[in-house]
């Protein structure tokens, strides 16, 4: 039975697990735990770096959601205008073999990129904030990107998910209800005993043709 941590404990781990990552810098960071929710606060060298540490919190065990309170302060040699931004932004979509670079609208303020359009997988939405969110000089990523899949063959869209949980070495696929509506909706529910088999619930709900929206209402336990 899973068991839910103390709270200094869990601060603990979580502050471990940045000083574990040579990608962050946990003495800019502070962590403070309550009943499984996880919050940093100070800042990071880079919008990477933030996502980072949010990532490295979210795999603790005993973390049920991670709130993130972390301002990016670039570096001197890290700062660009946004019209060099903005151009090297357009070339890491077009460049980037899983991003339909056609279907996507890029604009960059004070070294905030927005990404916008539509396209047919939730991977390529993916890929296009991943292709963006290492470059230089950036502050911060605004995902508006839908999921809207072409039309083509019909299909059964909780069965399909199903069958991905049941062939998933770390999910239990009897713990896991899915709810398909139509239009594209689908709503997960049950328990999971990590972050890491959300992850695959929600992954194996995405990679589903014709899924347009995925509400996650898993929960620890």
């Amino acid at each position: 039975m899973w068991q839910q941590k103390g709270d200094k404990d869990l601060e603990r781990d979580v502050r471990d697990e940045l000083a574990f990552d040579p990608r962050v810098d946990v003495k800019a960071i502070t962590v403070s735990a309550k009943s499984g929710v996880v919050t940093l606060s100070g800042s990071a060298p880079t919008w990477a770096a933030k996502l980072t540490a949010c990532q490295d919190a979210e795999r603790v065990s005993g973390v049920n959601v991670v709130v993130e309170h972390l301002d990016v302060a670039l570096p001197d040699l890290h700062a660009r205008t946004d019209a060099d931004l903005a151009k090297a932004v357009a070339e890491a979509l077009r460049w980037h073999v899983e991003v339909p670079h056609d279907k996507i609208k890029t604009s960059v303020r004070d070294g905030w990129i927005t990404l916008e359009g539509k396209v047919d997988w939730q991977y390529q939405r993916a890929a296009a904030d991943g292709a963006v969110r290492y470059l230089v000089g950036v502050k911060g990523v605004t995902d508006q990107i839908a999921v809207a899949p072409s039309s083509g063959r019909s299909i059964d869209v909780r069965q399909h998910i199903k069958d991905a949980l049941t062939r998933s070495a770390e999910t239990d696929a009897q713990r896991i209800t899915v709810d398909a509506a139509e239009g594209g909706a689908v709503t997960l529910r049950g328990t999971i005993h990590s972050w890491a088999e959300r992850e695959d619930v929600v992954r194996a709900a995405w990679a589903t043709p014709g899924v347009r929206k995925v509400q996650d209402d898993l929960i620890y336990a």
